[in-house]
């Protein structure tokens, strides 16, 4: 009988964690190394609630994301010093741009254009470079185009087409597309989505959240900010990859039950002498069942109708809005029915 190395952890009381997509209790199992040579983050394991929730990150995903990782012996451990001195590979900038079209086949496409509009949508999805991919049917990739408009990779995603939530069954619908063009010992580092947007306009303040839809859908409603992803809660989220905002303000919006993590990431940034808020309205206000589902600001500026005309019928239809204005001294312009930093 074949023997696997990386494998979940045997049933018993004290293995059974708090899932980090829909945060119940005493539902998730971790990876572990037979080996005992890697320890993976809590995050890598599978939730038992495969029909609500249906998270499941593999040890093969966490590779993927961190190639230096994949060691299978002592020696190979010491051999990642040299490894870590190669340089960053890329993908060509045409395979990008082969991806942006067929956006009537997009799922996430149609989505957004039955909540914005054909326009808005093709403005956002031009200015954010997302493309569709032929993996699954309907999927969309979200291009890592980093500031000097290098293409680190793309991450392949699938969503619902009347409800944009991601596809999760019969398993969670995500990959790479260095992955899936095969390519041998891939030297992968992570950067923001949405980072190529940086130099564009410097004056603008970053907001960043950990979905690239979302990011995108912000962007939408408060485009005085630029929107920027992390891709995950550990992707590129380190000290490293904060060089690039030393000299801007950064408003931190983090997810529903993520607010502790955020803030030490922000604490990392202060060190840097980076100007950094963290917008902590949601995790505040939010109902039990908006932090079990994991809400992010997204899916609290979706409940405001992108249509509305008038500012105080905006106001009037969501309260954080308002508390947005005032939170982050926005000014209101009633006749253009936008806001200004």
């Amino acid at each position: 009988m074949k023997t696997y190395r990386f494998t979940l952890e045997k049933y018993t009381s004290s293995c059974r964690h708090i899932c980090p997509e829909c945060k119940q209790k005493r539902c998730f199992v971790r990876y572990i190394d037979s080996e005992g040579i890697i320890s993976f983050p809590d995050y890598i394991g599978r939730c038992n609630r495969e029909e609500k929730c249906g998270y499941h990150f593999t040890p093969k995903q966490y590779f993927e994301q961190n190639p230096l990782d994949n060691t299978t012996t002592q020696n190979h451990m010491l051999n990642r010093k040299l490894e870590t001195r190669l340089p960053i590979d890329h993908l060509p900038k045409t395979t990008v741009k082969e991806s942006l079209k067929y956006y009537d086949k997009n799922y996430l496409f149609q989505y957004m254009r039955s909540q914005f509009g054909s326009i808005i949508t093709l403005n956002v999805f031009a200015k954010y470079q997302v493309g569709t991919a032929n993996f699954w049917k309907g999927a969309t990739v979200f291009w890592q185009i980093d500031e000097l408009d290098k293409v680190r990779t793309g991450k392949i995603m699938l969503y619902n087409p009347t409800t944009g939530r991601r596809v999760k069954h019969p398993h969670n619908h995500i990959t790479w597309v260095h992955s899936i063009l095969h390519k041998e010992r891939y030297n992968l580092k992570q950067c923001f989505f949405g980072e190529h947007l940086l130099k564009s306009d410097t004056s603008l303040p970053i907001a960043i959240v950990e979905s690239e839809k979302s990011a995108i859908i912000a962007s939408c409603y408060l485009p005085q900010y630029l929107w920027i992803a992390t891709g995950g809660k550990h992707g590129c989220f380190n000290t490293e990859n904060f060089e690039n905002f030393i000299g801007r303000k950064v408003v931190l919006f983090p997810d529903l039950g993520a607010i502790e993590l955020w803030k030490l990431k922000a604490e990392q940034m202060q060190e840097l002498g980076i100007e950094i808020i963290i917008f902590d309205y949601l995790e505040c206000n939010a109902t039990e069942e908006q932090i079990k589902e994991g809400y992010d600001i997204a899916d609290f500026l979706l409940q405001i109708k992108p249509q509305e005309a008038i500012i105080q019928t905006l106001i009037e239809s969501n309260p954080i809005l308002q508390y947005l204005i005032e939170d982050l001294d926005l000014e209101i312009d009633m006749n253009s029915s936008s806001f200004f930093p």
